[in-house]
């Protein structure tokens, strides 16, 4: 099949790379350079005009048009191509690289018990998928699981003069953009009043923020139920990754999502995440207007500023004990009593991340224009439980839940050799479908764990490069993860592609074979030229129905593709340390894990215009460990924060 469409004509600098059976021109990078943006050093004193929607003519349709028009232009424009990267930092400034680790000055500082990775009292991950165990009370002991299990230090690593830490929820350029907050009733050992808490993964433990009214929880939620609050630190990612840095913040979220989901449900208790509060909503309830006011300017300028050092509200997540049944939740009521809380007393002062910093002026307007409105419809619903496909249940490796989640580590390299079982493979991709095992309904709605997490029909699909499945042949496939979106794929995608069930496929998982041939090549150099895309078993673009999305749903919608994606590869993630390998984000240029031309991807696919896009590249295989580097226990740990 011929990938290379003939109203394009060859440019100069490129070159032809055969793949049998197909064609597909990739850039000769001994014919290039890669250009990289200057910040500008100047400043400017301009707000953010996202404009002139606080004038009383300007009509609210007007508005949502104006966020919309921001959010693909911020897409479009951080795409990377063969031709040059998404605006960066030339290079790396060292003596302002962000302190990974929020602290809240003079606020109380609460200590969490820690667990013996080697327990025997955490259910086995795999179960998971199948039934949820009997919910734990909520205590010292289960909070301080669910952290440690979520979103605590999992390592530190050295080698010479340098040290850093891991923690369980992987993050991009492992720089940690995501905060988490707790807001509990009280809890013996931690607090003897309903309270809003900052947690500190380095010291494992709760910053009290704030006391809040008795009845809040127990007005709103079942017996048992408390909040977890998401919010991301643009500065984190930004220092390094520059304009793109929004997207990886983003990608993190989902994955941090996932990585409570996960530890949750070995606790029994369900998640799901509160979709109808709105941006204003989820900055009080977390205590976020502690920050100053943002002054957004008109280009990129570099100074100091530690105002952009504040925490974006992404999400607040209920948890709950498995089995209370669905329960409604008055988001009306909610909001109004969550407006009280700027009456509560916050304690604590956000610490300094950095002396300097580098403002990128089109992240900030696009954080702006995804802010979302408090929303009443549709109300929040809690799915059925649907347990997941079982094709393979012998390719895990028995680990539980605290023991896969603890040693989940990001692959720096593949070996080009380890091989997969195709049933292996096959069981991998059942746990990726949002619905689960639905007794022949289509793909789409979120009931399975820990998709159910997600309040929106799945709007991800994967598109795989199969490089080493036994029993599989190589090539192209694609994970339709949204049975309603079959149709419009099959048109937005290329004629030549065959869409046939692969063989010994399970009936109940939508997964088609494209064109079958050798793609390690291709696979890499859409990768940003990375090694780590051919070497492993496969890996695979995670392919989002884009535009039509955010234009029905709204400008809002645009990070929680993101989200979705973030969720799927914490997934992948764990079912390659489950079944005995490992995956990654693949990275680009820096150890960046959302990196891949965005265009020349659509373009294998034969995909025009903005319908679908590719959000987020993953790979999956057997690691090369890197013998130069010590694992240290993530506690107690050393005292740095670097």
């Amino acid at each position: 099949m011929q990938f290379l469409p003939s109203r394009f004509p060859l440019p100069k600098n490129y070159t032809f790379c055969l793949f049998l059976p197909q064609t597909f021109i990739i850039p000769n990078p001994n014919l290039k350079s890669y250009n990289s943006s200057v910040v500008p050093m100047s400043f400017s004193s301009s707000s953010s005009s996202l404009a002139s929607h606080n004038s009383a003519n300007f009509d609210a349709s007007d508005q949502q048009k104006e966020f919309l028009n921001q959010v693909l232009k911020y897409h479009n424009r951080t795409k990377h191509d063969f031709y040059n990267y998404a605006r960066g930092p030339r290079g790396l400034d060292w003596a302002n690289q962000p302190n990974p680790f929020r602290r809240y000055i003079s606020s109380p500082l609460i200590p969490l018990q820690h667990f013996d990775s080697s327990s025997h009292e955490s259910p086995m991950y795999s179960s998971l998928f199948q039934s949820l165990p009997p919910p734990k009370p909520l205590s010292i002991s289960s909070i301080s699981e669910l952290l440690y299990n979520s979103l605590a230090l999992s390592a530190w690593k050295t080698t010479g003069f340098s040290t850093w830490s891991l923690r369980v929820n992987p993050s991009s350029g492992n720089l940690h953009p995501t905060e988490a907050y707790v807001i509990a009733p009280c809890i013996n050992s931690i607090a003897d009043k309903p309270f809003v808490a900052h947690y500190a993964p380095k010291e494992h433990s709760l910053e009290i923020r704030s006391e809040i009214p008795s009845g809040f929880l127990s007005q709103f939620f079942p017996e048992g139920a408390f909040l977890v609050g998401l919010s991301s630190i643009f500065w984190r990612e930004a220092w390094k990754y520059g304009e793109r840095a929004f997207r990886y913040c983003n990608h993190d979220v989902g994955h941090a999502i996932a990585a409570v989901s996960v530890a949750a449900a070995g606790l029994g208790w369900d998640v799901r995440i509160l979709d109808g509060l709105g941006y204003k909503n989820l900055k009080r309830v977390m205590g976020l207007d502690v920050f100053p006011e943002f002054e957004i300017p008109s280009r990129p300028v570099k100074g100091k500023f530690p105002e952009i050092e504040f925490e974006h509200p992404d999400c607040v997540l209920a948890v709950f004990p498995n089995g209370v049944g669905d329960f409604d939740v008055d988001y009306q009521g909610l909001s109004l009593a969550i407006s009280e809380f700027e009456k509560l007393e916050w304690k604590g002062k956000p610490n300094l991340l950095s002396k300097e910093h580098v403002c990128w002026d089109v992240i900030y307007k696009t954080s702006e224009a995804v802010k979302k409105p408090l929303t009443v419809e549709p109300k929040f619903y809690v799915s059925p439980f649907e347990s997941s496909g079982m094709c393979s249940e012998g390719s895990y490796k028995g680990l539980s839940v605290r023991e896969l989640v603890r040693k989940r580590r990001s692959a720096v390299d593949m070996d080009g050799v380890t091989v997969m079982e195709r049933n292996t493979f096959y069981q991998i991709l059942l746990h990726c479908l949002p619905s689960g095992y639905n007794r022949g309904e289509k793909q789409g709605k979120p009931s399975a764990f820990p998709y159910r997490a997600l309040s929106w029909d799945s709007e991800v699909h994967a598109v795989l490069f199969v490089h080493r499945v036994v029993g599989l042949p190589q090539g192209l496939y694609f994970l339709v993860r949204n049975e309603n979106h079959f149709n419009d794929l099959k048109q937005a995608t290329r004629s030549e592609f065959e869409w046939k069930k692969p063989e010994g496929c399970p009936d109940d998982l939508p997964l088609y074979e494209l064109t079958k041939g050798n793609c390690q090549e291709l696979s890499k150099r859409l990768s940003c030229h990375q090694d780590i895309a051919s070497d492993g078993c496969f890996s695979l673009g995670m392919i989002a129905h884009f535009e039509s999305t955010i234009r029905e749903k709204g400008a809002w919608m645009y990070p929680r593709l993101f989200w979705e994606t973030g969720v799927l590869g914490q997934i992948l993630y764990l079912e390659a340390h489950a079944v005995g390998i490992s995956a990654t984000g693949i990275g680009c240029f820096f150890d960046n894990p959302g990196c891949f031309f965005d265009n020349p991807v659509h373009e294998v696919l034969g995909l025009k215009g903005s319908g679908f896009q590719s959000l987020y590249h993953f790979t999956v295989g057997g690691p090369v460990l890197d013998k130069r580097i010590m694992s240290l226990p993530a506690y107690p740990g050393p005292g740095i924060d670097a």
